[in-house]
């Protein structure tokens, strides 16, 4: 593999605002003397969990919620933003506890994972989450969330529902079904 020098940063300016959001553009010069800009969302230096909960009765726990983005309900796992001082792990049972009313006594770390690395920088942690107990928090979602049990035995199937296209949940599935902790239930 060849060693690769990264480009030159020339420049950075904030080119487009919301209230959540900010594009920067940013002025390159890569090793070959080449110079381009790029576009990416400003780095807020805030990452997020998403946790892949399983009962001990055998059942994946999913969300159903709103998403502005497709417009429609869709299916997918808990997560949400680590809050400035929480660790992944506080985040990820807050989460749980917001989102399915469950806290969580073991959480498996499975992977660190970029939506869009060209474009984003922040980062989701997913979680396998076990040993569930009953710990409802208030979240701050505008509705109440409904929760969808899915049998384990099932999982494959979960793949190909309509409902069930989320990049981020479909690799938290992918590689909580070949984590030792769950390929042996299959």
């Amino acid at each position: 593999m060849t060693k690769r020098i990264k480009p030159t940063i020339l420049a950075t300016e904030t080119v487009a605002q919301s209230r959540l959001f900010a594009v920067e553009s940013m002025d390159l010069r890569f090793s070959n003397g080449v110079e381009r800009t790029y576009e990416r969302m400003k780095p807020s230096n805030r990452h997020a969990v998403m946790m892949v909960p399983v009962t001990a009765s055998g059942d994946l726990l999913l969300v159903r919620e709103y998403a502005a983005g497709t417009e429609s309900y869709e299916l997918g796992f808990p997560k949400g933003l680590i809050d400035p001082g929480e660790s992944p792990e506080q985040a990820a049972d807050r989460e749980l506890k917001e989102e399915i009313g469950l806290g969580c006594k073991q959480l498996t770390p499975l992977k660190q994972v970029i939506l869009a690395p060209s474009y984003f920088s922040s980062k989701m942690t997913l979680f396998l989450a076990q040993d569930l107990y009953e710990e409802k928090l208030e979240g701050d979602e505008p509705e109440p969330l409904e929760v969808v049990r899915w049998p384990l035995a099932q999982a494959e199937e979960l793949l190909y529902h309509l409902d069930f296209s989320e990049a981020r949940s479909i690799t938290a599935l992918m590689m909580a079904l070949r984590h030792p902790a769950l390929s042996n239930q299959l």
